[in-house]
């Protein structure tokens, strides 16, 4: 018989498995694209906290026609602050404009991939890309990763950095704090090592001392599924100096 292991187990999509995904308070995306070059506004009526969804708050927006939505903000924007929409809209923080109207230098935020999709990069609390020029195939945009893209000119994204940077500096100090986040987010905690298992709990498990006992390294032929992690590697670990 084979071992049923923990990954196995959650991938089965059980109770303790599963992200309360129902709590959640829905999809942030701009609006759909149109022809039009008139600029609108909105109006931040309440920041509110999405468990489990994303480390940044989210803001309800209301639109001059009283249409409510979902907003992603910028750092140091508030209830009551307003949000231009348009091609024309004023370049300030929070400000939604393609990119073919920012100016080279701007620190910028959900950015889209292609016109009309929503919003696709920089989205995590703190993060920000770069508009670093405007060339003649498109614009080119430095993400937060380092890596540079070449993004269409109609593509949109809000000016500043996402809102929520110093979540990550603070620490949980209670195993509670650490619980409450990872159940929220459907994953399995704490989580322990396969070489400390039994035997029948995990293939690394079990034996006099601690290891493997066997590659940990995945044949270059396995079929899908199987191969994952280390694919064919000659060595594995730290390298010595």
């Amino acid at each position: 018989m084979g071992r049923h292991i923990l990954q196995q187990r959650a991938g089965r999509g059980g109770f303790p498995y599963r992200a309360p995904t129902h709590k959640r308070l829905g999809p942030v995306h701009y609006l759909p694209l149109s022809n039009e070059e008139a600029t609108r506004v909105a109006e931040i009526i309440s920041l509110r906290h999405e468990p489990g969804g994303r480390g940044c708050p989210l803001a309800y927006i209301k639109w001059e026609d009283g249409v409510k939505q979902l907003y992603l903000p910028a750092e140091g924007m508030f209830v009551g602050d307003k949000v231009h929409f348009g091609p024309k809209a004023d370049l300030q923080i929070g400000s939604i404009k393609p990119l073919n109207d920012i100016p080279d230098g701007t620190i910028i935020f959900n950015v889209e991939g292609k016109p009309g999709d929503g919003g696709k990069f920089a989205r995590a609390s703190g993060l920000a890309a770069t508009l670093l020029e405007h060339a003649d195939r498109g614009v080119i945009v430095q993400l937060p990763s380092g890596k540079k893209h070449l993004l269409h000119p109609k593509c949109r994204a809000t000016i500043g950095c996402v809102s929520g940077g110093g979540r990550t500096e603070k620490p949980f100090v209670k195993a509670g704090n650490k619980y409450y986040l990872v159940r929220a987010k459907g994953r399995k905690w704490p989580r322990s090592r396969g070489i400390v298992m039994n035997c029948n709990s995990h293939p690394y498990g079990g034996g006099a001392h601690c290891g493997a006992h066997m590659p940990k390294t995945v044949s270059r032929n396995a079929p899908p599924g199987q191969k994952v992690g280390l694919i064919a590697a000659r060595r594995t670990g730290l390298r010595k100096k």
